[in-house]
């Protein structure tokens, strides 16, 4: 299959990029390298995917001429694509133009063509609010910018689907870590700080909060595994995570522990918007998706801890 992949040189673009070459689809990847970190990661990520044979380009979707630039046959749309995370340095415009005005306009070139391809929206458990262990089928509470236009990305694209215009599925992500996870992400900045004898900046009481920490390989198969079920996928939303729950307490310990040495704290403030809880509710995935994530925690960050030590 022809497949396009938005935000195909982020952390977990790149890494369904290198699955779907493996499977043996042709691969376009389309990133726009945003300052959100630094591009000299994302230029890794690139290079990477690139020498499997993705064909990327560099543009963003906010403005460029889409209906000139992606390849006229697209069969699978993988949109990962937005501006994530929680950020006091980020604008509701920077999330309202990069999360729905984006979706909106790479919808707008797929409805026009006679050739409409199925597509995948990745959302996130910051969807569901403050604590993210609801079912698919359960009103959403987003208590963030990035919560609210990532369900309303993820609206878009269904609204889509109701109308029969385009099929399409959108999937919610659980606190996804491994190689090549963002800078600002807790256990890239965990590592560093370690590696470095620098302090990590800890936020109140974040220690205490749950999370559903999955690998990115184990969502990786669930992603690539919907190309197997578009008939039962469509119009669907699907959590996708483990249903393990660690506290960043944990995360911390089981760090220290591979890294063979304590990490300094520095207390920061509460975040407003960050959540408490998240649990993944993955029977719907299971059942539908056959979706079955193995990696423990600590497999996992040692897969993590030798990226980062190879790359930097």
């Amino acid at each position: 299959m022809n497949v396009l992949v938005t935000g195909a040189a982020g952390f977990i673009g790149s890494h369904t990029c290198e699955r779907l070459v493996q499977l043996g689809h042709t691969v376009t990847g389309i990133d726009n390298f945003s300052p959100y970190y630094d591009r000299a990661l994302k230029q890794l990520n690139a290079e990477a995917i690139k020498h499997v044979g993705v064909t990327l380009i560099e543009a963003d979707l906010r403005s460029a001429p889409l209906a000139e630039i992606l390849p006229e046959k697209i069969d699978v749309l993988f949109h990962f694509a937005a501006h994530p995370g929680i950020s006091a340095t980020s604008s509701f415009e920077d999330y309202y133009t990069n999360n729905i005005i984006a979706t909106q306009r790479l919808l707008d070139v797929f409805e026009t063509r006679t050739h409409k391809p199925f597509i995948v929206n990745i959302a996130t458990s910051s969807i569901y609010g403050l604590e993210a262990t609801l079912t698919e089928d359960q009103a959403p509470l987003p208590a963030s910018w990035y919560g609210v236009t990532k369900l309303g990305a993820e609206q878009l694209v269904l609204a889509y689907s109701r109308r029969n215009i385009i099929k399409g599925c959108s999937l919610r992500l659980y606190s996804v870590y491994g190689p090549r996870e963002r800078p600002d992400k807790l256990y890239t900045r965990l590592i560093k700080n370690g590696l470095n004898d620098e302090a990590f900046p800890l936020f109140e009481g974040s220690e205490k909060h749950l999370r559903s920490f999955t690998y990115v390989q184990d969502i990786v198969d669930g992603i690539v595994s919907t190309i197997d079920h578009q008939e039962v996928c469509d119009g669907e939303i699907f959590n996708l995570g483990t249903e393990e729950e660690n506290t960043t307490a944990a995360g911390i310990a089981t760090t220290e522990k591979i890294l063979g040495k304590k990490i300094a704290i520095d207390h920061k403030p509460a975040r407003p918007g960050d959540q408490s809880r998240t649990k993944a509710n993955i029977n719907k995935a299971r059942q539908l998706l056959k979706y079955n994530p193995q990696t423990s925690l600590e497999d996992g960050l040692k897969a993590q801890v030798d990226w980062y030590k190879n790359n930097f």
